[in-house]
């Protein structure tokens, strides 16, 4: 479910012109944030989603919702294609509700019905995290990949999530930092020429 509460805190937030023409320029696209577990894209998607003034939802609470498990008990009970298959039927319903900021789970991408959907109604951003700084986030929780998975599966990703329209490094700076650059990103990627009163 988008999270109403978040949009409803954003829409008392102050505007800016910037954010008024990227919210223009999505038209009913939505700005989905892809990496790998650890690299923040619920929290940062959050405070993306209030600076902008637009909606959030993250696909992998979605996916807990209609299941009514947790993500680690429907790869117990039903392994991991029956939670693949389930997890693009719901980005691509997601989807269909932009303009909003979707976080997506790690191995979303991989499937390539979902990178084309989120090519048509999306732009991708990767938030891009070394090994070092995964590593960290996810030892604080329990339900997480061990250090050696993530090694595995880094390889396999990365030139994956390297096809997104937007890389930006997520990194161990306030979020607020990362969100920064993902917006001052925006304008060149969606064609937004600046006013003339912004102009030089």
């Amino acid at each position: 479910m988008v999270e109403t509460a978040v949009q409803k805190h954003a829409e008392n937030a102050p505007e800016s012109a910037s954010q008024t023409d990227i919210r223009r320029a999505l038209g009913t696209r939505s700005l989905v944030l892809v990496g790998m577990m650890g690299a923040g894209k619920s929290s940062i998607g959050r405070r993306l989603a209030t600076r902008l003034n637009l909606p959030f939802a993250d696909a992998d609470t979605e996916i807990e919702t209609a299941a009514g498990m947790t993500i680690p008990e429907i790869f117990e009970r039903h392994g991991e294609p029956y939670f693949r298959a389930g997890e693009a039927r719901v980005i691509a319903r997601l989807l269909e509700h932009g303009p909003q900021v979707l976080a997506t789970g790690g191995g979303a991408i991989m499937d390539q019905r979902t990178r084309d959907l989120v090519h048509i109604k999306g732009v991708s951003i990767w938030l891009k995290a070394d090994l070092e700084v995964l590593s960290k986030r996810t030892k604080r929780r329990g339900d997480r990949p061990l250090i050696d998975k993530m090694k595995d599966l880094l390889p396999l990703r990365e030139p994956v999530y390297a096809l997104s329209d937007i890389t930006v490094q997520s990194r161990d700076e306030p979020h607020d930092m990362i969100v920064d650059e993902i917006i001052a990103a925006l304008p060149k990627h969606l064609n937004i020429i600046a006013s003339e009163g912004t102009q030089p």
